[in-house]
Formats: C-alpha cells, sequence, structure tokens
C-alpha cells in the first residue's frame, strides 16, 4: 500500500491561493521532484479543471515557458491522474481517471493499488481525506507571504487536531520552506 501525501502551495496566513505563491522554476523543480516519486496524483474536479484548462498547451508547447516549468507539465501530462467529482464524469486530458461512488473507498483502493504512493493536491478534498483519516504525510511548500485572504488551508475544519512528526524542513533560495511532516 502506497502512501496518501497532501501537498501544497500555502502561505504563512495559510492561504492556499494557487496565485500566492513563488512560481519560479525552483518551485516547480521541487514539485517535479514530488510528482517523479509518486505513482499518481489526485485532484478534486476544481484542481483538476485549473490544471487541465493550462498544463496540456505548455506540455504541447504551446505556451511560452521556461525549461523548469515545460519539464513539470510534460511529466504531468504522462504521470496518472484521478479525480474525485460528484459533478464530473468525464475527464479527457491524458491519463485521467475518475474516482466515484463512496469517497472513502475509492481513496483506500487507489493507496493500495499504488505502491509509490499518492500525491494528493487539493485544498478542499484534503479536509475531507483527513476527516477520513486517509492522509499520511504532509509535504507544504510555506512560502514567505501574508495574503490576506483565503481560501485557506484546512478552512472547513478537522474534527481533531493532527499531531504530526517533523522529517525536515529544507529553505529554498527564493525564501519558501519545504515542510515533510509524518502524521504521528
Amino acid at each position: 500500500m502506497g502512501l496518501l501525501t497532501f501537498s501544497i502551495n500555502v502561505t504563512l496566513d495559510g492561504c492556499i491561493d494557487h496565485q500566492e505563491g513563488i512560481a519560479d522554476g525552483e518551485t516547480h523543480a521541487y514539485f517535479t521532484r514530488l510528482m517523479d516519486d509518486c505513482g499518481g496524483i489526485l485532484w478534486g474536479r476544481t484542481t483538476y479543471e485549473m490544471m487541465e484548462s493550462y498544463w496540456p498547451a505548455v506540455a504541447r508547447g504551446d505556451v511560452e515557458a521556461p525549461p523548469a516549468i515545460r519539464e513539470w507539465a510534460v511529466k504531468l501530462e504522462t504521470k496518472p491522474k484521478y479525480v474525485v467529482s460528484s459533478a464530473r464524469k468525464d475527464f479527457p486530458w491524458t491519463n485521467s481517471h475518475h474516482i466515484d461512488g463512496d469517497l472513502r473507498t475509492g481513496v483506500q483502493r487507489l493507496k493500495d493499488a499504488t505502491p509509490a504512493g499518492v500525491l494528493l493536491g487539493s485544498g478542499k478534498l484534503a479536509t475531507e481525506l483527513d476527516r477520513l483519516d486517509l492522509i499520511d504525510e504532509y509535504k507544504l511548500l510555506v512560502h514567505p507571504r501574508i495574503a490576506g485572504h483565503g481560501p485557506t488551508l484546512y478552512q472547513g475544519g478537522l474534527p481533531t487536531t493532527r499531531h504530526l512528526e517533523l522529517v525536515s524542513a529544507k529553505p529554498l533560495r527564493n525564501g519558501a520552506v519545504a515542510m515533510h511532516y509524518r502524521r504521528e
């Protein structure tokens, strides 16, 4: 069974708005390494649609992009992508798969079938999966910014506090810090 690892960009005040992080080559190289180390990516519909609207064009070369960002896009194109959605059933982007039915059962089945682990990249979905005790690790890229607005990490709340063990903390040259935590 593989681990389910929640990874997302977050500001110091907990904002997970994708436009508030530092989007440079170093950040994309970090997420490329995370993607290389996992067997699949898990998103909610909203995140999938945001990614689907941009990254395939970058991978095809239709959008001008620096090498690290293009590398990310090309690898993302081939990586298995799993989507949780009750509103949409068709996911035509290359290697995309729908997880429907019972959330706990579907995600546990995905973890069981993916020994290299699954990288979760959706804030709202993370809250739901954490409520179900399905997240094993957290790899947060904390950006040196205070956004002053939402959406924020775990905005929907959790029934109990999650106690985490620090595995590593690595500062990047751009001022962000890559934090890796494991559930105790």
